[in-house]
C-alpha cells in the first residue's frame, strides 16, 4: 500500500468509485480531501460519454464535492480526438446523449444521418428500434461503426443498466461489422489520461471498479493497479480473469483512512 500511496498521479473512474448515478459512494469526499491534501495529479477518467466535464463538475458539486472542471476527461471526448485525427471534418450519425454530440461538434465533425462517415454509438436515452435501424442501415453502406466505450453494464442506485456494448450489439450482429471502442481500456485513451495528468505511468496509478475496462487499462499502459468493490466487480469475480489487481479495497475512503496508519 505504501507504493500505492506515494505515487504522484491517480487515474480515478466515476461510476461504481465516486458515486452511483445520483448518489455520493461512502468515503469519496475523504477521497478527494486527501487528493488535495496530499497534491497529488488526479484525473477522473470516465467511459460515459453522456455528460460534459463541466456537467460532471456540477454533478458532484451537487454532491457536497468540488472539484476543478480540468479534472474530467470523457471517452466522448476521446471519440471526438480520435474522430478529428482520423477524418478531419467528418460527418457521423450519432446514438448518444448531448455529451458526445458536443464534443463531436466542437471538433468540427457534423451531425448526419443520411450518408455519414461513421456512426458513432454512445448511450443514448432515445434508444429505439429505428434508430437501430436507421444506424445498421447506414453501417451497411459503409459507415463505419465507432463505440465509444466498451462498458457492457454499468451501475446505478437501483442496480445495473445496458451500457455501450450492450447497446452497440445488435448493429454489429445485424450487419457483421465489428465496432471500434475508444473509451478503456483503449491505449488511446489511457495515453491522452496520462498526458493530462503530467505524470510517467510508473508514476501513477489506476483506481476503478471493473476488470475488464479499469484494471486492464492499467496493467496494459504499466500503472499500478487498485480494484475497488463499490461498483461492478465483487472479489470473487478477480478469479474469472487472468490478469489481477496488484492491490483491493472496499472503496476510495480505505485510502486515506490507510494512509493514516
Amino acid at each position: 500500500m505504501e507504493q500505492f500511496l506515494s505515487k504522484k498521479g491517480y487515474i480515478c473512474d466515476m461510476d461504481g468509485v465516486i458515486y452511483h448515478g445520483n448518489r455520493l459512494l461512502p468515503g469519496a469526499k475523504e477521497f478527494v480531501r486527501w487528493l488535495y491534501a496530499r497534491e497529488k495529479n488526479f484525473l477522473f477518467l470516465t467511459n460515459s460519454g453522456q455528460y460534459t466535464p463541466k456537467e460532471l463538475q456540477q454533478k458532484l458539486a451537487r454532491m457536497g464535492l468540488e472539484v476543478d472542471e480540468q479534472h474530467f476527461y470523457t471517452s466522448a471526448l476521446a471519440t471526438a480526438h480520435f474522430l478529428k485525427s482520423q477524418a478531419p471534418g467528418c460527418s457521423a450519425y450519432v446514438l448518444g446523449e448531448h455529451g458526445i454530440l458536443n464534443a463531436l461538434y466542437e471538433a468540427g465533425i457534423t451531425y448526419n444521418d443520411v450518408d455519414p462517415d461513421y456512426v458513432v454509438v454512445g448511450e443514448p436515452s432515445g434508444y429505439s428500434i429505428e434508430t437501430i435501424t436507421r444506424a445498421i442501415r447506414l453501417v451497411n453502406a459503409g459507415a463505419r461503426l465507432i463505440g465509444t466505450n466498451y462498458d457492457l453494464t454499468g451501475p446505478t442506485e437501483s442496480g445495473i443498466i445496458p451500457a455501450c456494448r450492450a447497446l452497440i450489439a445488435p448493429i454489429e450482429l445485424a450487419t457483421g461489422k465489428q465496432a471500434y471502442y475508444v473509451g478503456k481500456p483503449n491505449p488511446l485513451m489511457m495515453r491522452t489520461g496520462l498526458r493530462l495528468l503530467g505524470v510517467h505511468s510508473e508514476d501513477a496509478a489506476i483506481i476503478g471498479d471493473r476488470m475488464d475496462t479499469d484494471i486492464v487499462a492499467g496493467i496494459e499502459s504499466g500503472l499500478d493497479t487498485l480494484l475497488v468493490l463499490s461498483g461492478m466487480t465483487a472479489r470473487e469475480d478477480c478469479a474469472k480473469f487472468a490478469y489481477q489487481p496488484r492491490l483491493i479495497l472496499s472503496g476510495v475512503g480505505d485510502i486515506p483512512a490507510l494512509d493514516k496508519m
